[in-house]
């Protein structure tokens, strides 16, 4: 009996759930056309890293089989199929959302349908924006086709003279990263008129070209999906900086893993841009509409204001932190628990500008792996070195699509005074961590922030995930092991309260299940209650359905890959995943341990990378009251019969429609924290 599925069929499975909401009539109008395009982008990422990867792995056969739980040629056949089912969904969804549009007077134009004023418009918009950001490849017998740049569309372009009967082409690529993908043209009476950056460029076709003599043009797009890996060799004489650096250059070079092209483009054509990329036609090549990159759709402009597309909550400012002036004297006397995107990320950026300003404070330490492209969170580091604090900052340049971000901050901290750690060799640090050390009383003390998430004021208002913010001496102490042992890597601490990856998360994980087990076959209650994006690690599964079939309840809020096969023999596990308008993406742990229940927050999805190849850490909850609210908000969840849905042995994603009162646990949990917390 099949029990294991690899986590790419499950992934496609997630990013299904993301189209229901893109496909969802009770969704907002605005948000299903942003849910077009997350989907878009999360395609996009899977055949740059785990297509790519199989592609990789396809030429060992049987000897692939454990590095990545089956074989990669039968994976990437089954891919293949569910894919063109998925392809045909999709062109359902964006024509359903169109049919939606045209309802609400908004309709997209081409540049064969404008009247005389948008004409006007777009002849003005394209000479005066987008010619100066184009340059036309023109393409004959002597001309290399340059590769063509991931996730970009490019036009190919026909030129023709009707008279003299001569044909050349061109290859233009669309400056979406320059020019928004999407123009609100002038009103055509009550209608409201959007055109695509690609139809902008048809229509200049002539004004490019017809100088030399060319009065006729057909162009259709053309993207390219290359393998995003980083191949960061084995030099060991070489920094992981230049290692990093370098694979960044050839990213964009990287064997296509998918070609998607329009249809309608003349065979004779296609064939003749083929031969001139070098590329011969495979399974790789989906052909589709006239229009690709559809995760420009996340940006699409809000010209549907009154359909409330983006309803802003308030985030509510935790009153514990706003009943004393200093947030390091409340976290000396208790901890906080912050829940993003509820709560206000302002109180962590606060707290290090407090942190930066304290005389007392002697030194800053932190884990970074995703910052914001304008982050005040490396700011207030950098203010905090300039007030003399001693600033060390683990800077992850490893972190896939933010490595150039992430080298930029890691530059500027250094310019201003601040020690970068790029990294260790060998593991990523994913572990989201903060201290604080203050001098008091003629001694040193911690204040630590662990949170699930990135610190990221950008994230953090899309992303849900909980900080704790403690000076418990059993943290913080094993905090600073941590760091120490970042600088000095070969100083390992045995740690009694922290689960850390690679060191000892998956033994006390494996530890804490098997006491779930021998309590249920001594008759005591037990249950295990986890929330994380991804359960894929065989060894987990493994112990996770022992313990159901010793008796111990299992409930799992999976957001993402679900590689645990739930079948009708399947007893007292329960599994479902959450799509709603925020990125369900904390990760917790409950265990009812006999009845003194332990609780963890993680930064660790249960996969063999996280718990094998990476810094992780789980932190334990240890104050009653932020245990019992954590509880709460994951029982919250574990009710919502709104976006939840059943992962079922199929993965058929149909949604949870149990309970007797209507709960969408993202409005829930506000409306909880909100009394909770609110001043």
């Amino acid at each position: 009996m099949k029990d294991y599925r690899p986590k790419e069929i499950s992934w496609i499975s997630f990013n299904a759930r993301v189209l229901q909401e893109a496909n969802d009539p009770a969704v907002p109008l605005m948000q299903r056309i942003k849910f077009l395009g997350i989907y878009s982008s999360n395609l996009d990422e899977f055949f740059e890293i785990k297509v790519a990867t199989l592609n990789r792995f396809a030429p060992l056969g049987k000897k692939a089989y454990p590095l990545i739980g089956g074989d990669p040629k039968k994976i990437l056949a089954e891919i293949q199929d569910i894919m063109w089912t998925r392809h045909l969904e999709f062109d359902t969804c964006f024509s359903n959302i169109i049919t939606e549009l045209e309802k609400r007077n908004v309709f997209f134009m081409n540049e064969n349908n404008l009247n005389e004023e948008q004409k006007r418009f777009i002849r003005v918009f394209f000479n005066e924006t987008v010619r100066p950001k184009i340059f036309p490849v023109m393409l004959g017998k002597n001309i290399v086709l340059p590769p063509l740049r991931d996730r970009s569309v490019y036009l190919m372009v026909k030129l023709s003279n009707s008279i003299e009967k001569k044909d050349q082409y061109s290859l233009i690529e669309v400056p979406s990263g320059l020019i928004p993908r999407f123009i609100v043209l002038p009103r055509d009476g009550e209608k409201k008129c959007v055109i695509f950056l690609d139809d902008v460029i048809r229509f200049g076709l002539s004004d490019i070209f017809s100088p030399f003599g060319y009065d006729t043009f057909e162009a259709y797009d053309i993207k390219m999906t290359r393998d995003a890996e980083l191949d960061l060799g084995d030099d060991l004489g070489e920094s992981l900086l230049n290692k990093v650096s370098k694979s960044l250059k050839k990213r964009h070079s990287g064997a296509p893993v998918r070609i998607s092209y329009d249809s309608t483009v003349p065979e004779e054509m296609l064939s003749y841009f083929l031969k001139k990329m070098n590329l011969k036609r495979n399974e790789t090549f989906v052909p589709g509409g006239r229009y690709h990159n559809f995760k420009d759709f996340m940006r699409f402009p809000n010209i549907l204001p009154s359909e409330d597309s983006d309803i802003r909550r308030e985030p509510i400012i935790h009153r514990e932190l706003l009943s004393e002036s200093s947030i390091i004297s409340v976290i000396r006397k208790r901890d906080v628990m912050l829940h993003f995107p509820y709560n206000s990320f302002n109180m962590i950026i606060d707290l290090l500008r407090e942190a930066s300003m304290d005389t007392n404070v002697s030194e800053i330490k932190i884990t970074l792996y995703r910052v914001a492209k304008d982050s005040s969170i490396a700011n207030a580091l950098i203010n905090a070195s300039k007030n003399g604090k001693k600033v060390t900052v683990l800077m992850e340049i490893q972190a896939r699509f933010d490595e150039d971000n992430n080298i930029y901050w890691a530059n500027l901290m250094k310019e201003e005074g601040v020690k970068v750690i790029l990294g260790i060799a060998g593991l990523k640090v994913h572990s989201k961590l903060c201290m604080i050390t203050r001098r008091e009383n003629n001694a040193f003390k911690n204040y630590c922030i662990i949170g699930t998430g990135n610190f990221n004021e950008e994230t953090a208002r899309q992303y849900t995930d909980h900080y704790l913010l403690t000076s418990d001496k059993r943290i913080t102490s094993e905090i600073s092991e941590l760091f120490n042992f970042f600088v000095m890597n070969f100083r390992h601490h045995s740690y009694r309260n922290l689960l850390v990856a690679p060191f000892n998360l998956r033994d006390e994980l494996k530890r804490l299940i098997k006491n779930e087990i021998r309590n249920a076959e001594s008759g005591v209650d037990a249950e295990i209650f986890i929330k994380v994006n991804n359960l894929v690690d065989r060894e987990m599964i493994k112990h996770i359905r022992r313990a159901a079939e010793s008796g111990v309840r299992v409930r799992l809020l999976i957001r993402g890959m679900f590689s645990l096969v739930l079948n009708s023999s399947t007893v007292n596990i329960e599994a479902r995943g959450l799509i709603d308008r925020y990125l369900e993406h904390s990760r917790v742990y409950f265990f009812a341990n006999g009845g003194n229940e332990l609780c963890y927050i993680s930064s660790a999805d249960l996969m063999s990378r996280n718990l094998d190849n990476r810094i992780e850490v789980a932190v334990p909850i240890y104050d009653s009251s932020i245990r019992n609210e954590l509880r709460e908000i994951l029982e919250i969840s574990w009710k919502d019969n709104v976006k939840s849905r059943i992962l079922d042995e199929s993965l058929s994603n149909k949604y949870y429609r149990g309970g007797e009162v209507i709960t969408r646990s993202q409005d829930e949990i506000y409306g909880y924290l909100k009394e909770k917390h609110g001043s």
